[in-house]
């Protein structure tokens, strides 16, 4: 079996090799930019993929993504549409991000950007007042893995947490919202919105005046989902106003975010350079071994993403 890789350039390929040795031997890794046979792929390991290149290996079997999403691989308008997408969500990916919702979490909650902004300022200011974490109701948007992962670990420190999906969901030890009907009242009672979603056309600019107008004013975003949910002037907006008080954002339209753009300086916000959750090459050679020998002996594989259904 023959597996084409598109992450971290020429220059990773080496190592891609040597993690594979360890955990499928029997596979022959082949750099994106060697010339390879195209009908000799029988699976490909990419991010961002230039447009058409995937439609130009016939026997190709599955896709697999370098990262949690997708995107980066549909926005190609050749792609073979009859191929399943598996994401890149392992138990690791599922710690890393719940570890930076929750820390997050504590720093919005503490205010830890105020007292490192005063600390720039050498200025001593004492708060009248601190919140912990029962204070603060988290709401998270996304009961995917990372999602789920998230709201177990917020549960665990003493948030009050709740979640809402496009579809019912239930989990122990928290209310769940579903749908559009039930989003308003899921927004009425969220202190700290974190958006876990996937990209999809539903779900694009889902960050929006309407969305964050709905929160309790003074309320707190963390983005940890896509750019692509986030309506930028929206929310800076709702900061400037004083609907939101602060945010977390790790992901954005245009990545890197542009020197010139207003989200790094602004100071209600605090810039992630989309690193919530990324797992070392170990870890995703380890994950794409598995799912190539499950897709191999015929079984279901986990975090499908079909390209003719959706999620």
């Amino acid at each position: 079996m023959r597996l084409i890789i598109n992450s971290g350039g020429p220059q990773a390929i080496d190592e891609w090799r040597a993690q594979f040795r360890a955990f499928a031997p029997e596979l022959d890794v082949v750099g994106w930019h060697e010339d390879a046979d195209p009908a000799s792929v029988d699976y490909a390991l990419v991010w961002a993929p230039e447009a058409g290149r995937l439609a130009a290996f016939p026997n190709l079997k599955l896709i697999i993504s370098a990262g949690a999403g997708v995107d980066h691989i549909l926005s190609d308008p050749a792609l073979p549409r009859h191929l399943p997408i598996a994401r890149m969500v392992t138990a690791r990916t599922q710690t890393e991000m719940a570890e930076f919702v929750l820390t997050s979490a504590l720093m919005l909650t503490r205010d830890i950007k105020r007292i490192v902004d005063n600390q720039s300022r050498r200025h001593w200011e004492l708060f009248d007042s601190l919140r912990v974490a029962a204070d603060v109701r988290v709401g998270i948007m996304g009961l995917g893995h990372l999602g789920v992962a998230s709201a177990q670990l917020l549960l665990r420190v003493g948030f009050p947490v709740s979640g809402w999906s496009r579809g019912a969901s239930t989990l122990p030890g928290m209310p769940s919202y579903a749908g559009q009907e039930q989003f308003g009242e899921f927004l009425a009672n969220t202190d700290l919105l974190v958006c876990l979603l996937p990209a999809t056309d539903a779900t694009r600019g889902i960050l929006n005046r309407a969305t964050l107008s709905q929160l309790p004013r003074g309320a707190s975003l963390i983005n940890a989902g896509r750019g692509s949910h986030m309506a930028t002037q929206d929310v800076i907006d709702a900061l400037d106003s004083g609907q939101l008080r602060q945010a977390v954002l790790d992901v954005f339209e245009q990545e890197p975010l542009p020197p010139e753009s207003p989200l790094w300086s602004h100071p209600g916000i605090i810039v992630s350079p989309h690193s919530a959750a990324i797992p070392d090459r170990k870890e995703r050679a380890r994950h794409t071994a598995l799912l190539i020998a499950a897709n191999e002996r015929g079984e279901k594989l986990p975090n499908i993403y079909d390209p003719q259904r959706g999620y």
